[in-house]
């Protein structure tokens, strides 16, 4: 008879497993810390084990540490109220079987138990090696999103990203493509190394060679120096290359060559060069269909392919707006002078309607914009910009927001310095409108604003204001 360890410490949870799995040809064990769990495990031995990430005791990860030294045979699903996308990546990276968010379908998850116990069985006589040994994990991501497409995303980057194979990653602009890229190298044993990213469609392709490969002085015209290329900066470490289906078919041919024999020579050199580079490719167009046309080398195609990951256009992640939304809120509140800042559900709703072409980027402009133009805490339907219907128009700096703030300020008996705090407000307003106008030009701003690029750099520090929120 299979055995079933649950390992988490609400009582609910464990009471709704004793519910969903009674059965008579299942026996259920529970246990309430990461200590009693691990025991129950090294006694017991069950087949398959459903683990809290968020333990009293001990964290899930640490948890399933201990079980592996056990057995790492037995399959582990990761379940958690509290989930991250850095414990999605870790769980899977490590060998978990599965990693579900809170509340859990049941459906779901006792499929996924039925298909974990047939695994464990399977198992007992066909014993499997995990390849990862290495718990490290280096830097922080910052992908947002919970829908099941997304959850596929996490665990493909974990299933790779302890190996070396080159991975390429599809999606439509503005998915996120470097993100992903980045959570590779972060979980990766490349992580203490150099990581590197080329947008092979933004360099002319006269001198994309020179900066994949690098050149030598004298090599052509303007080559005052040599120069070393990307794959050589990355040397023990990644280069993520986006927008690789813009590449020539000369320089897809020495792509190759690279991936293949882990060697190159700089443009204008005769010197053979070693190098040792994890490659991540990614594009927004159609490989397959290019391969068709004749317009990318197949060969190329079957290398840079070695794991593929596909990345959802926003339109099709669901809830994940309000979550995205809500996190870009956070992320720009205080740099725009606002804070505190709420979202309807009315506007929620319209921004659900959009098609985003541009998807997530296309959404954190959006929310940018709006912020700005927001009067009071909450982000209403009529702040969004005129083509998602909203009248796109911003109050001034004498307008209702600044009377709506000196209001809020007499009213609290607490208030001294008035006159500095509504020239603080009124300058902090100017400023992210003037930027906002330029597109974070700092050069453009200081002229309009009639003050010197020095003044406009103390006074960004002063309110911290980031330009390049703005670009």
């Amino acid at each position: 008879m299979p055995r079933l360890l649950v390992i988490d410490d609400e009582p609910s949870i464990l009471h709704a497993f004793r519910r969903a799995f009674d059965d008579p040809q299942l026996e259920l064990l529970t246990a309430e810390t990461a200590t009693e769990g691990v025991a129950v495990t090294r006694e017991d031995r069950p087949d398959v084990i459903v683990l809290d990430l968020n333990l009293p005791d001990m964290s899930g990860l640490e948890c399933f540490e201990l079980i592996k030294e056990i057995d790492r045979r037995i399959p582990v699903i990761f379940i958690t109220g509290h989930g991250t996308v850095e414990s999605a990546i870790e769980a899977t990276k490590n060998g978990a079987f599965d990693y579900l968010f809170k509340p859990v379908e049941l459906p779901e998850l006792k499929g996924l138990v039925s298909k974990a116990i047939r695994l464990s069985e399977m198992m007992k006589t066909a014993p499997v090696v995990n390849p990862d040994e290495n718990n490290d994990v280096a830097g922080k991501q910052a992908m947002v999103g919970r829908c099941e497409p997304m959850q596929e995303v996490y665990k493909a980057i974990g299933r790779v990203a302890a190996t070396d194979v080159t991975v390429l990653i599809q999606g439509e602009s503005g998915t996120g493509k470097e993100l992903v890229a980045k959570a590779i190298y972060q979980h990766s044993h490349r992580s203490e190394g150099p990581f590197r990213a080329l947008n092979c469609a933004a360099i002319p392709e006269s001198l994309l060679e020179s900066e994949l490969f690098g050149h030598e002085k004298g090599s052509f015209t303007g080559a005052d120096r040599r120069r070393i290329g990307h794959f050589e900066q990355a040397n023990q470490g990644t280069l993520f290359l986006d927008e690789v289906g813009d590449m020539s078919p000369m320089t897809q041919s020495k792509l190759l060559r690279v991936l293949q024999e882990r060697t190159l020579e700089r443009v204008g050199g005769s010197e053979t060069i070693s190098v040792d580079v994890r490659v991540i490719a990614a594009t927004n167009r159609d490989l397959e269909e290019l391969v068709s046309q004749g317009r990318f080398r197949a060969d190329l195609f079957f290398r840079l392919r070695d794991f593929m990951i596909k990345l959802p256009p926003l339109r099709e992640r669901g809830d994940d707006i309000r979550i995205l939304t809500e996190h870009f809120i956070r992320k720009h509140s205080s740099s725009l002078g606002r804070s505190s800042m709420q979202i309807s559900d009315a506007t929620i709703e319209e921004l659900r309607k959009a098609p985003w072409p541009g998807n997530v980027r296309e959404l954190e402009s959006v929310i940018k914009q709006s912020i700005l133009n927001a009067t009071g805490s909450v982000l209403l339907p009529e702040f969004l910009p005129k083509e998602l219907g909203g009248n796109g128009e911003r109050n001034s700096v004498t307008g209702f927001q600044l009377h709506d703030f000196i209001q809020e300020q007499l009213q609290n008996e607490s208030t001294t310095d008035l006159y500095s705090k509504v020239i603080s407000s009124t300058e902090r307003e100017l400023l992210t409108n003037v930027l906002e106008h330029t597109r974070g030009n700092q050069v453009q701003a200081s002229a309009i604003l009639g003050i010197s690029r020095v003044t406009l750099r103390s006074k960004l520090r002063q309110y911290t204001i980031s330009a390049t929120d703005f670009g």
